[in-house]
C-alpha cells in the first residue's frame, strides 16, 4: 500500500458529513445521489440488482475490480477510500498473490469536503502515467469518495498515451466482489471498443486471423480454456483472448471475436460491450454431456458453423465426457452454494456424475446467461436460489442434512460444528477443470474423500463437546476459560436496573 501524494495519512479522521462508512446503505446512497452520482447509482442498480433480502454477505466488492486490475500487465491501480478499507483490500490482494504495488491517495475530512481529494487523485495519476511503464491507470473510488461525489469522470481520458479509467465500486452499489470484476472489465472494454472504432489499434497477442473465434467471459481454471479450445478447434474455430484479460491489447482481440461466451453469467457490462461491437453472446458452458452438447450447438450456430461439423465435434467429445462421468461416479447428497458465479454449472456436473443436489445457492443475480442452467436444474428437482443469503444456505443445509455441504466459509464452519463434512466452494472448483472431457471426473475424488471422513467429524464433535462454546469460549493460561455466566447475568440485571434509576442497589445484590 503506497501513498501517492503528500496529504495527511491514514491516521487522520475521516468525516463525510454523515455519509461515513458507518452511515448505512440508504444513507450512503442518498449522499451519493446528492453529490451528483445518480447516474452511476442507477447504472449499478440496473446491472447488478439486489435480491429479495438486500444483498448477499460477501467480502468488500471492490476486491473484484482490484483483482482484475492487478492481474493485468502494464496496468497501475490506485485506490481512493478510507484507510481501513484500503488496508483490508491490499492485504487480501497480496494474500491471493498479487505481487503488485497498489497505489493509495489518502484524505481527511478537510481535503474531502474542500474537493482537494480529486486534485490529489489527479496529481497522482499524472505522476504515475508513464508510457514506458504502463498502458493504463485504473482509479477505484470506494464507498466514502463515491458517497462524497468525487468525480473520477472529470479526469483526463489519457495522459501521454496512457489510458486513464476511473470507476466507482461502492459496497452500497455493487452487491458482490464477483460482479465488481465486471465493473472494471466492462469499463475497459468500452474504452477499447471506442479506440477500435476510431482507427487502427495495437495488434493483440496470438491474434487468430484465419478462423472464427470464441471469447470466454469469466475467470476460469487455467486448464479449462485449453480443453474448450480443443473442442471449438474441432469445429474449425479458435479461442480469442479471455475476459478479464491479462493485457490491454488483448481487449481488442476479445472484441474482434465471432461469438462471446458468458461462461460466468453476471458480466452484464461486459456483455453490453460485446453486443455494442455487434458480437452474439451465448450463455451456460460446456459442462457434462448435455451441457457440452447444447453449448457446442449454440456456439457453432452463432458462428455460422456447418451443422454437420458441429455434429462431428459432438460425436468426438461427448463419448469421452460420458465415459469420464461413468468411470468417476458420485454417490452423495450435496448442497451447493457460493459467490463465484459458476455454482449452477458445478451443480450440473455433479448431477450428471450421479450426485443428488437438492439445493443450489449463488450470491450472483439471475440473468439470461444462466437461464438454461436454471431450467435444467429445476427440471431435476433442484431449488435454485439466486442472491442467496447465508441464512438461506444454512436453512437448506439443515433441512437436507447432506452427505457433503459445499459453500462459503461461515457455512462450512457451521456444518463442521454439527459433525458433517463440508468444503469451501472456491477451493473445490479453483484447482480443477470443470469443462469438457477433463472436467468429467474432476470432482469425484474430492467428494469421495470428504464424505468418507464423516465419522471423524462426529468423533471430533464428541471429543470437544462443551469446549469453546458460549461462556467457555477461549482458552486461558490454566486451561479452558471458566464459566462466567453468573457474572454476565449480574451485569445484565445491573443494566436493566440502571434504566429505572436503581443501579447502586442492583450492584449490591
Amino acid at each position: 500500500m503506497t501513498p501517492l501524494d503528500g496529504t495527511p495519512g491514514p491516521s487522520d479522521p475521516v468525516e463525510t458529513s454523515g455519509s461515513g462508512c458507518h452511515g448505512g446503505r440508504e444513507t450512503m446512497q442518498a449522499a451519493a445521489r446528492a453529490a451528483g452520482k445518480s447516474e452511476t447509482m442507477d447504472r449499478l442498480a440496473l446491472d447488478y440488482p439486489r435480491g429479495p433480502h438486500d444483498q448477499p454477505q460477501s467480502m468488500c466488492p471492490a476486491f473484484g475490480s482490484l483483482r482484475v486490475g492487478l492481474r493485468m500487465r502494464r496496468t497501475a491501480t490506485i485506490l481512493s477510500g478510507s484507510a481501513c478499507c484500503v488496508y483490508g483490500l491490499t492485504f487480501t490482494s497480496h494474500f491471493y498473490g498479487a505481487r503488485r504495488t497498489v497505489g493509495y491517495v489518502p484524505f481527511n475530512s478537510e481535503s474531502l469536503v474542500r474537493g482537494q481529494l480529486f486534485e490529489d487523485i489527479r496529481n497522482a495519476v499524472y505522476d504515475i502515467a508513464k508510457p514506458e511503464d504502463y498502458d493504463a491507470v485504473v482509479i477505484i473510488n470506494l464507498c466514502v469518495p463515491t458517497a462524497s461525489g468525487v468525480p473520477l469522470d472529470l479526469l483526463p481520458k489519457q495522459i501521454n498515451g496512457v489510458r486513464v479509467i476511473g470507476i466507482d465500486v461502492p459496497g452500497f452499489g455493487v452487491p458482490t466482489h464477483a460482479e465488481a470484476k465486471d465493473v472494471l472489465s466492462g469499463a475497459m472494454l468500452r474504452y477499447a471498443r471506442t479506440e477500435a472504432e476510431q482507427g487502427p489499434v495495437q495488434r493483440p497477442r496470438n491474434l487468430v486471423e484465419d478462423k472464427p473465434t470464441v471469447s470466454l467471459i469469466g475467470e476460469l481454471f487455467p486448464a479449462d480454456p485449453m480443453g474448450i479450445g480443443a473442442m471449438v478447434g474441432s469445429m474449425g474455430m479458435a479461442l480469442a483472448p479471455q475476459i478479464p484479460s491479462r493485457e490491454w491489447r488483448d481487449l481488442y482481440g476479445a472484441l474482434d471475436c465471432s461469438v462471446a461466451a458468458a461462461i460466468h453469467p453476471f458480466y452484464t457490462a461486459s456483455v453490453r460491450e460485446f453486443r455494442a461491437a455487434g458480437r452474439p453472446v451465448v450463455g451456460s458452458g460446456p459442462v457434462g454431456v448435455e451441457g457440452t452438447a447444447d453449448w457446442l450447438d449454440a456456439v457453432g450456430k452463432a458462428a455460422g458453423i456447418n451443422p454437420s461439423v458441429i455434429d462431428e465435434t459432438k460425436a468426438r467429445f461427448l463419448p469421452a465426457i460420458k465415459g469420464g462421468l461413468a468411470a468417476n461416479p458420485i454417490k452423495a447428497r450435496i448442497t451447493l452454494s457460493g459467490y463465484e458465479g459458476s455454482e449452477l454449472l458445478v451443480a450440473r456436473l455433479l448431477i450428471e456424475a450421479g450426485a443428488e443436489v437438492p439445493y443450489v445457492g449463488t450470491a450472483c443475480p439471475r440473468t439470461e446467461w444462466s437461464e438454461a442452467d436454471r431450467q435444467w436444474l429445476e427440471a431435476r428437482g433442484v431449488h435454485v436460489q439466486y442472491r442467496a443469503s447465508l441464512e438461506q444456505d444454512l436453512a437448506a443445509m439443515m433441512e437436507v442434512k447432506p452427505d457433503l455441504a459445499v459453500g462459503t466459509t461461515p457455512l462450512v464452519q457451521k456444518v463442521k460444528e454439527l459433525g458433517m463434512p463440508a468444503i469451501y466452494f472456491t477451493n473445490m472448483v479453483s484447482a480443477r477443470p470443470l469443462f469438457g472431457p477433463m472436467g468429467a471426473g474432476s470432482l469425484a475424488g474430492i467428494v469421495a474423500a470428504q464424505t468418507a471422513g464423516r465419522g471423524r467429524y462426529a468423533q471430533m464433535v464428541e471429543f470437544f463437546e462443551g469446549v469453546g462454546v458460549g461462556d467457555s469460549a477461549g482458552y486461558g493460561f490454566k486451561g479452558v476459560a471458566p464459566d462466567r455466566s453468573a457474572a454476565r447475568e449480574k451485569f445484565k440485571k445491573a443494566r436493566s436496573a440502571s434504566t429505572k434509576g436503581d443501579l447502586a442497589t442492583s450492584m449490591g445484590t
